[in-house]
């Protein structure tokens, strides 16, 4: 779903020519053009292995259709974790490819060179979303679609291929912007704006589309919040080359975890589910660390990457064997979450064939996920086979990602960039 010198990188001004690129201040920069950054593989990785988890859950246990996992009426301490662990996922991802866009512009890339790409690549995201993901997850034909984490990713990427001819405060400006106010328009729905309620859905509400009356997708990641967290990536790329990049992210992580405590604690603004006392302290914890991801809310996006931001320094010192497994994940993130889909899918199917249930939920899967979900009851193995199946995909999936890894190191194809 792949960084630190006083001085933070220039960013383009507005009165540069419409080809100039984010030029570094040479003598405080640290890091030779192209060179990959240890910590943002390695936390590239590290939100595979945890999104796999997620996503093996949903084929294996009860709590991918049939219930919240973050319920404190239902749930329990461990499934719960499950769950709310790979809320990190999906944020850092985002936000990581926005980093990674102004990485590239201060490696030297031209404004029109990177608008480009980033256009091209993100189409090419969206197009992946509705045809190879969403066989993935269904296994049948014709499929519904889930437009989830790929389908924001291309979106955003898209609008940041506008924003990077805008100078890079105004960039940062956006982000924050959208990141702190969206949550405004929560009370505005679908049905205010009457014909055009399709693009609200799409943009911020998010919901089922539907095509002569019959449910086709169901957009699962609004996009607009999306893209406030990916221009913030691109705002902040300088602190990741910045002399003073750990002490900078510490402080950056640390304020929005206080944000987070602090605004949820008041009940007020920054997610639009309010929390309440439970009958128990753990569901109390609970139902107050239960934000909205659906879109993010400013609290879900605090929560999240504030801690994420505060481990990056810790990660680049992480010269370990898992830390050379999670760099092999997160130098090839795209063909990891292809390959995953495909293989968690499968992986369920042999599961299932082997313990004498019924397969027939595993095929057209997302639209009785959405639609019947009674049809998925065989799909109920407890909780210690979900993690025994997300050892099994990671395994089956190392030496693929390593594979992969090795041929784009050694060969400069321009289609490989897509990949």
């Amino acid at each position: 779903m792949r960084i630190f010198p006083l001085a933070l990188l220039q960013s383009a001004s507005a009165g540069e020519p419409a080809g100039a690129a984010y030029r570094p201040n040479t003598s405080a920069t640290t890091r030779a053009a192209g060179t990959r950054l240890r910590a943002i593989d390695i936390l590239r990785g590290l939100v595979i292995v945890l999104m796999v988890l997620d996503h093996v859950r949903h084929y294996f246990h009860v709590s991918g259709f049939a219930f919240d996992p973050l319920d404190p009426a239902r749930t329990t301490a461990l499934l719960y974790a499950t769950r709310w662990v790979t809320h990190f996922c999906a944020t850092t991802f985002v936000f990581l490819t926005g980093v990674s866009a102004w990485l590239q512009a201060a490696n030297g890339k031209a404004k029109p060179v990177l608008s480009g790409f980033l256009l091209k690549r993100g189409i090419w995201l969206v197009i992946l979303e509705v045809t190879v993901v969403s066989f993935g997850w269904s296994f049948s034909l014709p499929y519904f679609m889930f437009l989830q984490v790929i389908w924001a990713i291309g979106w955003a990427m898209v609008a940041l291929a506008a924003f990077v001819w805008l100078p890079h405060r105004v960039i940062l400006g956006i982000g924050i912007a959208i990141v702190m106010g969206h949550n405004l328009l929560d009370p505005l729905t679908p049905q205010q704006f009457g014909s055009l309620g399709w693009l609200w859905v799409f943009l911020h509400e998010g919901g089922m589309w539907s095509a002569g009356g019959a449910p086709i997708a169901f957009v699962g990641y609004p996009v607009l919040a999306w893209i406030g967290v990916m221009a913030l990536g691109f705002g902040l790329g300088p602190v990741f080359l910045s002399a003073k990049r750990d002490r900078a992210l510490v402080l950056i992580g640390a304020a929005m975890i206080v944000a987070f405590l602090t605004l949820r604690a008041l009940n007020g603004y920054g997610d639009p589910r309010p929390w309440a006392a439970e009958t128990s302290w753990a569901a109390t914890v609970m139902r107050f660390l239960d934000v909205t991801k659906y879109p993010p809310s400013l609290l879900f996006v605090c929560a999240t990457l504030g801690p994420m931001l505060l481990i990056v320094p810790l990660l680049e010192r992480w010269s370990g064997a898992a830390g050379r497994v999670l760099r092999v994940f997160g130098a090839v993130p795209l063909f990891a979450y292809l390959l995953h889909v495909y293989l968690v899918h499968a992986l369920s199917i042999v599961a299932h064939l082997l313990s004498g249930r019924s397969t027939d939920g595993l095929f057209d899967f997302l639209r009785k996920a959405f639609l019947d979900p009674g049809a998925l009851s065989a799909l109920d193995f407890p909780i210690s086979a979900t993690f025994a199946a997300w050892g099994t995909t990671l395994l089956l999936l190392y030496p693929c990602c390593r594979w992969w890894g090795a041929v784009k190191a050694r060969r400069r194809d321009w289609w490989l960039s897509y990949l």
